[in-house]
């Protein structure tokens, strides 16, 4: 960025991890994991310049994990990422600070994952997965567009991004009766997360979401389709999902989004009350998922029909609490054309149309030794662009 201190080209307003998004992660350095922002292609470990911020600041960012900022709250949330702006935009760098570039600077799961909820809010989604699963019924359930299908997932499994991602072994349907062994439809799901922060709290309003979420991720819901087709009627998805789910490994504030806001798609019919939002929540996110090294899909998160607003509405209506650590998830994301389709399940219909990749290879679902990448990115401020780091993960042979 022109006369800042930090000398990286990949920090600039027209770069996805300029100065409008600073991300929020935590690397290994040599004396332990320590609380870093993003800044272009470095990271700025925070440690060592926490004499910077107000006391109550310093203490969180001087810590090993996201945990104690998530539990600050807002205010002190808005209040670190305006004093992080000056200095990374200042034309000389704070007493103390040291870049390091990202390729050493290992990193791990920023935050100790407390509850984590996975949505079904894509709506081309959800009808391409009914016409596949049930093709004689209708792709649509009733309570569809009434509220945000959800379920709970499997926190322990939830791992930052680099992690491998070992084939599951389950139960599947076979000629003569189920068989077990491990799944030969293995899949993934391109997904938005929200990180939860501030007060424990119940009864979410959409208005009050904001002092509830800290920040945004990308997620890949690794999911077993032969597993989760014989074991979902009646109660739906268990160890087709549980036994792993990808995050980003930085966390990009809720506050960067500001520009990218935009209204949800109309439903068709009126809102119960506690899902109408007084401002718009949905997000004009692009993303790109790449299958060793080709891409395949460009869903756009703009299409998804609860915003993240309205899901922790719903997650915490009945008096369920959100508390720091919390993650919950979107569901996947697809758009209407078949090049938007965020899983590979939606991809090759079922296992009926190979996606060709660039080397001449072609796959239906995922093999042993395949990489996935997924990136994305959404408007910033003043024609900006706002990066969300990406989530990987190769898929290594069953035990």
């Amino acid at each position: 960025m022109s006369g800042s201190w930090i000398a990286d080209p990949a920090f600039r307003a027209d770069e996805p991890f300029g100065p409008q998004t600073l991300p929020y992660g935590v690397v290994e350095l040599p004396g332990g994991p320590a609380v870093a922002v993003r800044v272009g292609d470095h990271a700025l470990p925070l440690r060592p310049i926490a004499g910077e911020f107000a006391p109550e600041l310093a203490d969180a960012v001087a810590a090993g994990s996201l945990d104690p900022l998530l539990a600050l709250g807002r205010p002190a949330w808005t209040s670190l990422r305006a004093r992080l702006r000056e200095l990374v935009t200042a034309t000389a760098p704070p007493p103390g600070a040291v870049l390091v570039p990202l390729a050493e600077a290992p990193t791990r799961l920023p935050f100790t994952v407390g509850d984590y909820v996975d949505f079904y809010s894509s709506r081309h989604h959800a009808e391409n997965v009914g016409r596949i699963f049930r093709p004689d019924g209708e792709p649509l359930l009733p309570n569809w567009t009434h509220l945000p299908v959800g379920y709970h997932g499997r926190s322990g499994t939830v791992v930052v991004s680099g992690t491998g991602v070992v084939r599951p072994h389950g139960q599947r349907r076979g000629d003569q009766g189920p068989e077990f062994g491990p799944s030969t439809r293995l899949d993934i799901e391109a997904e938005v997360g929200f990180v939860c922060g501030g007060p424990v709290a119940g009864r979410v309003r959409t208005s009050a979401a904001p002092d509830h979420i800290f920040g945004v991720a990308l997620v890949n819901d690794w999911s077993a389709r032969d597993i989760q087709a014989w074991e979902y009627v009646p109660l739906g998805p268990f160890l087709g999902k549980s036994f792993a789910t990808s995050i980003s490994a930085w966390i990009t504030p809720l506050d960067a989004f500001a520009a990218a806001r935009v209204e949800v798609p109309d439903p068709g019919h009126p809102r119960l009350d506690y899902l109408v939002e007084d401002s718009h929540w949905g997000l004009d996110i692009g993303i790109e998922v790449s299958w060793n090294g080709t891409v395949v899909s460009r869903p756009e998160f703009a299409g998804m029909a609860y915003s993240c607003a309205q899901q922790l509405a719903h997650m915490t209506v009945n008096g369920a609490t959100v508390r720091p650590g919390d993650l919950f998830a979107s569901g996947t994301v697809s758009g209407p054309g078949k090049h938007q389709r965020g899983s590979f399940l939606e991809l090759s219909w079922g296992g009926q149309e190979p996606v060709r990749l660039d080397d001449g290879s072609e796959r239906t679902f995922l093999l042993d030794g395949d990489t996935v990448v997924i990136t994305a990115t959404a408007p910033g401020p003043d024609g900006s662009v706002v990066g969300l780091a990406e989530v990987a993960g190769t898929v290594l042979a069953a035990t």
